[in-house]
C-alpha cells in the first residue's frame, strides 16, 4: 500500500474460478503496482475440476510476483489459505477471496486503520455502518444468523469473522498458525479468537461488496459443516482448553 515499505503477501484460495480467475489476478497486480509497495501473489487452487490452474499458470510465465501452488483434491479454504500462509515471505499476509467480490483497493483504507488503531490485524465487516453491500438477501441471512452464534459463544469485540478480505501483521500469523485444526469454513473464526486469545489488537473496516452472483453458493452441507466446525472450535477453546496448552507442549518438547 502506499507508504508502505514491507513486503505484502497476498493469498488467493481459488476452486473452479475459471471464468474470472485470470482477469481477477491482472486486476489485483495492477492495484498492487498502483501501491508501489513489494508484493507478491500466492494463488492456492484448491482442487479445482476445471482449468483454472492452467490459465494461472500460463499467466505466471508474465508476471512475477505471482506464486501457483495447487491441492490435486478440495480440501477447504482454510486448508488452502494455511498453505498460503506457510510459503508467504511478507511482512503484512492479506486473505483475498478470487470471486474479487471485494476489490483489493480496499486494502489502502485497512492498512490506514492499522496504523491508525494500533491494531495487529484488521477484517473486513459487511456488519459496519459505512459498509456497501450487493450481495444475495439469503446471504445476508445467513451472515446475520452465524454472527448471533459467534456472539453467543465467543464474545468476541468484533461484528463479522467470514467476510473475504482481511490483514494480519506478519507475527499474528506466525503465533496464531500451528493453532488452528479447521480446514473449510470457519478457518477464519479459528483464527480470529485464537489471535484474540492472545491480545493481538484486531480492527474491523467497512468494505464494498459487490456480488459476482446473484445467488449464494453456500449450501446446506456448508451450513452444516460450518456450524459443526464452530462449535469444535468452542469445545476446543473453553472445555478442552486446548488451545491455551499448545505453547506447554511445544516448550516441554523443546526442552527434550
Amino acid at each position: 500500500m502506499r507508504n508502505i515499505q514491507q513486503k505484502v503477501s497476498v493469498i488467493m484460495p481459488c476452486h473452479n474460478e475459471a471464468e474470472r480467475i485470470v482477469h481477477n489476478i491482472e486486476e489485483t497486480i495492477r492495484t498492487f503496482d498502483e501501491f508501489r509497495c513489494p508484493y507478491e501473489i500466492i494463488v492456492i487452487d484448491d482442487g479445482s475440476t476445471d482449468d483454472t490452474y492452467e490459465q494461472v499458470s500460463k499467466l505466471k510465465h508474465h508476471h512475477k510476483h505471482i506464486i501457483l501452488n495447487k491441492n490435486w483434491e478440495n480440501y477447504g479454504k482454510g486448508r488452502a489459505i494455511k498453505k498460503g500462509c506457510r510459503i508467504a515471505s511478507g511482512d503484512y499476509i492479506v486473505f483475498l477471496d478470487a470471486d474479487m467480490d471485494l476489490h483489493p483497493g480496499q486494502l489502502q483504507t485497512f492498512m490506514d486503520i492499522m496504523r491508525l488503531s494500533d491494531a495487529d490485524a484488521v477484517i473486513g465487516s459487511k456488519m459496519h455502518p459505512n459498509s456497501v453491500l450487493k450481495y444475495p438477501w439469503d446471504r445476508k441471512l445467513i451472515s446475520r444468523v452465524y454472527f448471533g452464534l459467534i456472539k453467543l459463544l465467543f464474545g468476541l469485540p468484533i461484528h463479522d469473522t467470514q467476510t473475504g478480505l482481511k490483514v494480519f501483521k506478519r507475527e499474528v500469523i506466525k503465533k496464531v498458525l500451528p493453532r488452528i485444526l479447521v480446514k473449510q469454513f470457519a478457518f477464519d473464526l479459528e483464527i480470529l479468537a485464537n489471535a484474540h486469545r492472545l491480545g493481538f489488537k484486531i480492527a474491523e473496516a467497512p468494505v464494498v461488496l459487490n456480488s459476482q452472483r446473484k445467488y449464494c453458493r453456500i449450501g446446506l452441507k456448508a451450513i452444516y459443516q460450518t456450524t459443526w466446525d464452530t462449535l469444535a472450535v468452542f469445545y476446543r477453546m473453553h472445555i478442552l482448553k486446548y488451545y491455551d496448552r499448545i505453547d506447554y507442549y511445544r516448550r516441554k518438547r523443546a526442552k527434550r
